[in-house]
């Protein structure tokens, strides 16, 4: 198998991954922190903190994938302009280090949950307030992630659909989901929660990863 087979499958690959570790590090970590108050979410987090770390180590996992995603989608679209390619990239290294930056708000919920539940769990203390700021660092972090990774899947999914690499249909899908999961990203900073905004893009993840590991690139197109 040549080295242009090998990538675009590899690429497919690393999709796959990096959508997998998305969806279960959410869903852990939402499960955990739950939809009471600081308070019962330092709780949750104290009874459940293997299920909390493994979250936390997930989103590190998917931080080194993103890195991997944007160095394999300029390696396959650098071709088409590589001034954009490489502005896409820059974007996703900077997705990448906020995420993982990110997760030291979540390790230090983990330790503040433990000396909360330790001390008793007092209903007026300083806990609620650190918790409160740990998590909204951390929340933050994470939204903040999802702008840079719409700013760069916008102009690579550009490139793909320029590129006539993968079918059209395929890649005009992915930039109205990015479209829409960038507007949602955006909604939530003032408080609008729209989670289906986000869901066209992560079926389009694992759908481009599906296909190319399948399928690979037709480079005759170009």
């Amino acid at each position: 198998m040549s080295s242009d087979s090998r990538i675009p499958r590899l690429l497919g690959v690393v999709f796959l991954i990096v959508a997998a570790a998305s969806i279960s590090s959410f869903i852990l970590f939402e499960s955990v922190i739950g939809t009471g108050s600081i308070s019962d979410s330092l709780v949750n987090i104290a009874n459940e903190p293997v299920q909390m770390l493994i979250s936390i180590l997930i989103e590190l996992i998917t931080s080194f994938g993103i890195v991997a995603l944007g160095v394999l989608l300029f390696v396959v679209l650098q071709k088409q302009n590589k001034n954009i390619a490489l502005i896409a990239l820059g974007w996703f290294l900077a997705e990448a280090t906020i995420l993982a930056v990110s997760k030291i708000s979540a390790f230090s919920l983990l330790s503040l949950s433990k000396e909360y539940v330790g001390a008793g769990s007092p209903d007026s203390s300083y806990f609620q307030t650190l918790g409160t700021l740990f998590h909204g660092a951390d929340r933050f972090g994470y939204n903040i992630h999802m702008l840079f990774f719409g700013l760069g899947g916008i102009l690579f999914y550009y490139l793909f659909y320029i590129s006539r690499y993968i079918p059209r249909l395929l890649s005009a899908w992915g930039l109205i989901a990015i479209a829409l999961a960038f507007i949602g990203t955006w909604l939530v900073f003032f408080d609008i929660k729209i989670i289906a905004m986000v869901i066209p893009n992560m079926a389009f993840e694992i759908a481009i990863g599906i296909w190319l590991l399948a399928k690979g690139i037709n480079y005759k197109k170009t």
